[in-house]
């Protein structure tokens, strides 16, 4: 789930970016200049905007896609441990093979 989430920020990240590359072609000549004074600025926002959308995505997995897990989970355990299982157990001894 951790893995999706990194995957979704920095795709949108990365979407942005390039959305921005094209936007701001008029300031190719200043880039030094820009990079320059306003780099570490530009750094931490860009990871900023990272965690945040990470945190989100994040959340959204956990709030939608893992609905009612731990119900699902207590009725596996309930079977398992009350006898109700769906494969047959085998019959003779494991350390006989």
């Amino acid at each position: 789930m951790i893995a999706n989430a990194l995957l979704i920020a920095l795709a949108v990240v990365l979407a942005c970016l390039f959305g921005l590359m094209g936007e701001l072609k008029f300031l190719v000549p200043y880039k030094r200049l820009i990079f320059h004074q306003y780099g570490t600025v530009l750094l931490a926002w860009l990871g900023i905007l990272f965690l945040n959308l990470f945190a989100t995505v994040y959340w959204i997995q956990r709030k939608f896609f893992l609905k009612d897990t731990g119900r699902k989970l207590r009725h596996i355990d309930d079977q398992a441990s009350g006898g109700h299982t769906s494969m047959p157990l085998p019959n003779g001894d494991w350390n006989a093979r």
